[in-house]
């Protein structure tokens, strides 16, 4: 039997930070699992591609032919792929180029005073690595999610890696080399773990240092990022994937438990939450449950999840319920409620809402054309998903001619001296004598 922890929160909610305290999340160490990446990092640093060979024949269970996979091992893969999953590739890659290439900004100048402008660009990196996860299942749409914005951005060199597979020979997953040959990434490794994020950062023989490394991972992947930022740029810390689902007596049971399956699929450690005032629909919803999580495949890490990290929250209203979700702040919203639009349109803090019967989860995972590298652990109260703007930066172009240097030089003049910074100050006199 699937029974969701209750948290009844009727008639007084507590304070955002208490709520969060309240409310199921995995425990994430990542300071722990600093230590334990360090040593693989420095190693990659010292050795290379020999370190990274070494590393996935540690943890992966296989040793590659070599790090860089072969022109023609994405070749053959594309040849061998489903016809019916290139087309959902295909259509995949449409939509989110669509929503991506609308994120892409244009100069803008500024005319300051007369005679001083400001123009802000928004320059490509020169060079990206994109990390494609590879554990328990294979991710072929997170081929799609990391490449695409690179690609809008503007991103001129682009490498990828996926940790290699015993199944295959030491390569990584065949869809997923299929989607990188579909979108023209010519220059794939069999690397990961924070190998894969170490030889991104540093650099080896085969693969050229990058200047920002994007996409999910494990535990060790979000502490080699940690480590390493700096040297690198890098988009998020993920943690395990979650869902929360805001439903009133208007949504559909059978929907709302489908949904939470759907995400507690991903791994024992998701997070799966409904916030309702309505112990009708919940109710309903766990006996939904029972029935849906005896037939789904993967039954084992479903209840592990749902029974670990799974809770249902009682409120008094949708009003409430709102206030739940923005203090958690979870990575995926569903908006399950009479007036769903409004509703959402209230939200604060979610990485991605989806609005309406009409519009699951598994929908933003693949083909909406949103983006699905979302911010995890309650990070969306401060941190959106992957964009065009992860890969690049924005710069400031100052011009300024004789006269409008010469009006503002005493002001410049009052603001060196109350910083004690008389060449500052200085160099405008300089110019101007």
């Amino acid at each position: 039997m699937v029974v969701l922890r209750t948290l009844d929160l009727r008639g007084s909610l507590p304070s955002p930070p208490q709520v969060r305290g309240l409310l199921p999340r995995a425990a994430l160490d990542v300071d722990a699992a600093l230590e334990a990446v360090r040593p693989v990092c420095d190693d990659v640093r010292d050795r290379g591609d020999a370190a990274v060979l070494d590393a996935g024949e540690r943890f992966d269970g296989v040793r590659p032919p070599s790090v860089r996979v072969a022109a023609d091992a994405l070749a053959a893969a594309l040849d061998g792929l489903d016809p019916r999953v290139r087309d959902a590739l295909e259509e995949a890659i449409r939509r989110t180029r669509l929503v991506h290439r609308a994120q892409r900004r244009e100069p803008v100048t500024i005319d300051v005073a007369p005679g001083t402008r400001v123009t802000e660009r928004w320059i490509p990196v020169q060079r990206v690595g994109l990390y494609v996860p590879g554990g328990r299942v294979a991710y072929p749409s997170s081929v799609v999610m990391n490449v695409v914005p690179a690609q809008e951005a503007g991103v001129g060199s682009l490498a990828l890696a996926s940790p290699p597979q015993a199944e295959f020979g030491g390569l990584p997953h065949p869809v997923v080399l299929a989607a990188a040959a579909l979108l023209g990434v010519e220059e794939v490794y069999a690397a990961g773990g924070a190998q894969a994020i170490a030889m991104f950062a540093h650099g080896t023989s085969s693969c050229p240092a990058v200047d920002v490394v994007t996409g999910p991972g494990n535990i060790y992947v979000t502490a080699a990022k940690r480590l390493l930022r700096g040297l690198v740029g890098v988009d998020a810390e993920a943690g395990p994937t979650e869902v929360a689902i805001l439903a009133d007596d208007t949504a559909d049971p059978a929907h709302v438990a489908a949904d939470l399956i759907a995400q507690a699929e991903h791994d024992p450690m998701a997070a799966c939450l409904l916030v309702t005032p309505s112990t009708d629909l919940l109710d309903a919803v766990e006996t939904e449950l029972d029935k849906q999580v005896a037939v789904t495949r993967h039954q084992e890490r479903v209840r592990t999840a749902l029974t670990g990290q799974g809770a249902a929250v009682l409120v008094d209203d949708v009003d409430a319920g709102l206030a739940v979700v923005d203090a958690w702040a979870a990575e995926h919203l569903e908006i399950q409620t009479a007036d769903a639009a409004a509703v959402a349109g209230r939200v604060r803090n979610a990485g991605a809402v989806f609005v309406g019967v009409w519009a699951p989860v598994s929908l933003g995972d693949y083909l909406a054309g949103s983006n699905h590298v979302l911010p995890t652990g309650g990070t969306a109260r401060h941190s959106g998903g992957l964009s065009v703007s992860a890969f690049q930066r924005q710069v400031h172009v100052v011009e300024c001619d004789r006269d409008a240097l010469a009006e503002v030089a005493p002001r410049i003049a009052a603001l060196g001296g109350a910083e004690d910074l008389i060449a500052h100050v200085d160099a405008v006199e300089v110019r101007l004598r």
